[in-house]
């Protein structure tokens, strides 16, 4: 973690007062004065502030149903944010783990953990997202096998990544991918000559929606440990 980012999280400092702390040659990290707030503090470090010890407060790791209609930002802009639902102390330190569109629905996970959310997202870590898909017009019957083999999108080099494609009926569709480029799922829909008209994550990983919509709760042990052990 950042030196300034672990002062914030250890005190009721704003990120510029913890630079300026840090600046002042306040904050030793093991007795040693460090005055570059991007100096990175770990675990078994010891960081004081003025001769006080900090310790950091705990991760949290948050499960949301995001309703249509807000966005995945800590600030209300064209759209309101989904934090206006999430009352927490300190919510400027919580980050998405795995964006949605303002009309996407379903599953978000909230944090303050950077490495844990880099388990989710990164798609070397193969972490599933599930979607439940709604189409404009009956799905072609080679999909499932062009999403399975990759599709092309518009302005990508590569394909994407194998995705498993389960037919409910001819419009509606399950879609599991492991990574997450800008409008993915729209995109890939779109790559096949179909057009997605609603789109909701149903889970990621272990981890499956079980709240009303615009509802939270913190996950369990378990299911925090289980993106820990993903591949």
């Amino acid at each position: 973690m950042r030196l300034d980012k672990f002062v914030c999280k250890s005190t009721e400092l704003t990120k510029s007062q913890a630079i300026q702390r840090i600046a002042s040659g306040d904050v030793r990290v093991n007795n040693e004065v460090i005055t570059n707030e991007r100096s990175q503090v770990h675990e078994n470090n010891i960081v004081t502030l003025s001769g006080a010890t900090l310790k950091a407060r705990s991760f949290r790791y948050i499960l949301m149903h995001k309703p249509a209609g807000t966005i995945c930002s800590n600030i209300d802009e064209v759209y309101p944010s989904l934090f206006n639902y999430i009352k927490v102390d300190n919510p400027e330190e919580l980050h998405i783990a795995g964006r949605l569109d303002a009309d996407t629905t379903g599953l978000v996970l909230v944090t303050d953990d950077g490495h844990w959310s880099f388990n989710i997202t990164v798609p070397t870590k193969h972490c599933e997202k599930r979607y439940r898909v709604g189409l404009s017009r009956p799905i072609a019957d080679d999909v499932v096998e062009k999403f399975k083999q990759g599709i092309k999108l518009q302005g990508e080099s590569q394909v994407t990544r194998p995705a498993k494609l389960d037919v409910i009926n001819p419009k509606e569709v399950i879609l599991t991918i492991t990574e997450g480029k800008f409008h993915q799922v729209k995109r890939m829909f779109s790559a096949v000559g179909n057009r997605v008209v609603s789109l909701h994550r149903e889970s990621i990983g272990k981890v499956s929606l079980d709240v009303e919509v615009g509802e939270w709760r913190y996950l369990t042990h378990d299911e925090v440990q289980s993106f820990s052990c993903e591949i």
